[in-house]
């Protein structure tokens, strides 16, 4: 199978490089041109252009945010036009609901098939292919893409044929991460405060009560105070707890701790911590408690042309 792949960043390469070793024929394109050509030593092949990319029987886009897809996707990307008929984009990035209801008419109205597949994990997950996908689309794309995520992910949770079924799944499930981290910063900067041993806090809840991955990640990366360089950086988070509020809101939901975890991530925003992981959402619950924040220098950010949690 031939496979075009749009959006080689940190978790984009490690995907990629799966499908490669996997057997898969890979054609990669990334604004970042180095990020495209650091794959050819796995035996991908580099496009010129992000329709070059499309020439196969999928591709895969693994973007930041709506706008980026929505670009290569529909505007100066021109890929809905490059895609031959009966062919299949897989969007594997975080988007809203909005966008890929759009997409899946779009691909319909061309010949095409839409298929919605995030993933969970992070760029060490990716890595390793253990990311956890979620996929939803017709049954015939979804079964053909199989492979792929096999070769991608340790296990894959096929939603239904509604496309923005599986994206609504992916933000619902970032807005608990979320939740965690608020929760764990409050916590960890109660036991600080309090003169009791975070490491050891975090070792009794996450041995006991909350032995949950994500407790156990994320509760590391805030007593560690570890926020650099960042897995998934805080604009993204803030993207993404927007767009889960924007679902709600059109669904009548109301989700007051969305609410206040938005703010929190926007505060962030504003205060420049732009290449902070979003654990460091913990660090609002440590300056509210008159806690020291620790020091961070400057770094590079993580690569624009992906996104992951």
């Amino acid at each position: 199978m031939d496979i075009g792949f749009i959006g080689l960043g940190h978790m984009g390469q490690a995907m990629a490089r799966n499908l490669l070793k996997s057997g898969f024929k890979v054609t990669g394109w990334d604004r970042t041109r180095s990020h495209a050509e650091a794959l050819r030593e796995y035996g991908a092949m580099v496009a010129d252009t992000q329709a070059g990319a499309c020439t196969g029987e999928v591709v895969i886009t693994m973007l930041a945010d709506d706008r980026a897809v929505e670009d290569v996707v529909l505007g100066s990307g021109r890929m809905i036009r490059a895609l031959r008929e009966n062919a299949i984009h897989v969007s594997m990035s975080t988007i809203t609901v909005a966008l890929s209801e759009e997409l899946t008419q779009a691909h319909r109205t061309a010949g095409q098939h839409f298929v919605a597949a995030p993933v969970f994990g992070r760029p060490e997950a990716a890595a390793a292919a253990q990311l956890y996908v979620v996929a939803a689309g017709e049954a015939e794309p979804v079964d053909r893409c199989q492979p792929l995520f096999d070769a991608m992910g340790q296990k894959t949770f096929v939603l239904g044929a509604s496309p923005p079924g599986a994206n609504l799944v992916k933000l619902g499930g970032n807005f608990l991460i979320a939740s965690v981290i608020e929760c764990l910063g409050e916590a960890i900067a109660l036991m600080r405060k309090a003169d009791v041993p975070a490491p050891r806090f975090l070792e009794i809840l996450t041995e006991s009560l909350f032995s949950a991955p994500v407790y156990k990640t994320y509760g590391r990366l805030i007593v560690e105070e570890k926020y650099q360089p960042a897995g998934f950086r805080m604009p993204l988070a803030l993207k993404d707890i927007r767009s889960v509020l924007a679902a709600a809101e059109a669904e009548a939901v109301p989700m007051p701790v969305a609410s206040l975890i938005h703010d929190h991530f926007l505060t962030q925003v504003a205060r420049g911590n732009d290449d902070l992981d979003w654990s460091a959402l913990a660090l609002l619950a440590a300056e509210n408690a008159g806690l020291e924040p620790p020091a961070f220098k400057a770094t590079p950010s993580a690569a624009s042309g992906s996104e992951h949690s």
